[in-house]
């Protein structure tokens, strides 16, 4: 089972990541952009095959060790399985 989770500083922290890729991104002509925030995006693949199991798991490691609580948050994002190869293309019936 795959799930995503997107950690990003809470709002109340600076980001000077973000302020960077903001100026960075001005200097080369893009306007019209606002506030600007740098997070990370960690993809797991799980043996677990119940998602509310996976969900408690991944929750358990962003506590422990992907994000700071601290300062960051962060959301988990259970992906649907995909279709078995025997089952792909084949209709109802």
């Amino acid at each position: 089972m795959k799930v995503r989770v997107q950690v990003i500083l809470r709002r109340d922290v600076l980001d000077p990541q973000g302020k960077a890729i903001a100026n960075a991104l001005a200097a080369l002509g893009f306007g019209g952009i606002g506030e600007v925030r740098q997070g990370k995006l960690i993809e797991l693949e799980l043996a677990e095959t119940d998602p509310a199991r996976a969900r408690e798991q991944v929750e358990a490691m962003c506590k422990q060790l992907l994000a700071n609580p601290v300062i960051e948050d962060y959301a988990i994002e259970v992906l649907p399985e995909p279709p078995s190869p025997r089952n792909a293309g084949r209709g109802p019936g």
